[in-house]
C-alpha cells in the first residue's frame, strides 16, 4: 500500500504496520485534567477526536495492529523523577487528587483513554512513565515479536510524546507517519513546526499525511 505523504509517498504493508495512538488520555483531553490545570486550553485537543476515531475504524476494519499508550505513573510514584513532577507551576502536579482522581496515575478514570478511542480486545495497551512510548515499556519487543517493521501516528501533544515516540521509533528502525489530523498542541505553532521537522530533509524523523490519504490507501487495497 502507498499512502500520498510529504514529503513523498509512504509505502507500507498492513501485517507489518502498527497504528499507535499516543495518551489520548481524559487528563490530557477532556476539562478538569491535567492538562487544563496546566492552564491549557483542552478544546484545541478535542478537536482532533472525530478524524482519530474515523482512521481507528478504518483500520481496525481493514485487520491492522492497533497500540494505545497512556503516560501513566505508579501509585507510589516511584517511576516519577522530581525533575518531572515538580516542573512548571500547574495548580496540581502528577500524583495529586484531581476532579478525575489522581493526576496521571495508573488506573484512576482521568488515566483513562477517552471513551470514542477506547482499545478493544487484542490491541496493545502500553503504559509509559516517560514521554517516550518505547522508554520502559517493552514495546518494541512486542512489535518485533508481530514483525512490525512501520508505524503510523496520531495522538497528542504532538511537539511532546508523539514527536519523542516518532524519534525514538526512528532510532529502532521503523518507519513512521504522523497523521496530520489526527494529533494536536495545545499551542498550534507548536504542532507546525513539529510537522516540518519531521519530514525536513527527507523524512529525517518520518513522513506526515492527513487521514483522508490514509483512508483512500485502505479503501483502494479493499
Amino acid at each position: 500500500m502507498r499512502i500520498e505523504a510529504n514529503p513523498f509517498a509512504y509505502a507500507f504493508e498492513l501485517k507489518h504496520t502498527a497504528l499507535v495512538l499516543i495518551d489520548m488520555q481524559r487528563d490530557f483531553i477532556e476539562p478538569g485534567g491535567f492538562g487544563e490545570t496546566l492552564g491549557n486550553d483542552v478544546s484545541l485537543l478535542e478537536a482532533i477526536v472525530p478524524a482519530t476515531k474515523a482512521a481507528l475504524a478504518a483500520w481496525r476494519k481493514a485487520g491492522g495492529l492497533v497500540v494505545h499508550t497512556r503516560e501513566a505513573h505508579k501509585a507510589d510514584l516511584s517511576d516519577c523523577p522530581p525533575a518531572k513532577r515538580h516542573r512548571g507551576n500547574p495548580s496540581l502536579r502528577i500524583g495529586d487528587e484531581g476532579p478525575m482522581g489522581r493526576i496521571l496515575v495508573a488506573g484512576e478514570p482521568g488515566n483513562q483513554i477517552i471513551d470514542a478511542l477506547a482499545p478493544v480486545e487484542g490491541e496493545i495497551v502500553i503504559d509509559k512513565p516517560g514521554k517516550g512510548m518505547f522508554y520502559a515499556t517493552g514495546l518494541h519487543e512486542l512489535l518485533q515479536q508481530r514483525g512490525i517493521t512501520h508505524l503510523l501516528f496520531g495522538g497528542v501533544t504532538t511537539e511532546v510524546c508523539v514527536q519523542t515516540s516518532m524519534r525514538e521509533a526512528n532510532d529502532r528502525g521503523y518507519d513512521g507517519l504522523l497523521l496530520e489530523d489526527c494529533t494536536e498542541s495545545y499551542f498550534p505553532a507548536f504542532k507546525a513546526a513539529t510537522l516540518d521537522m519531521i519530514r525536513a530533509q527527507g523524512a529525517i524523523v518520518g513522513w506526515t499525511a492527513p487521514s483522508a490519504a490514509l483512508l483512500a490507501a485502505l479503501d483502494n487495497a479493499a
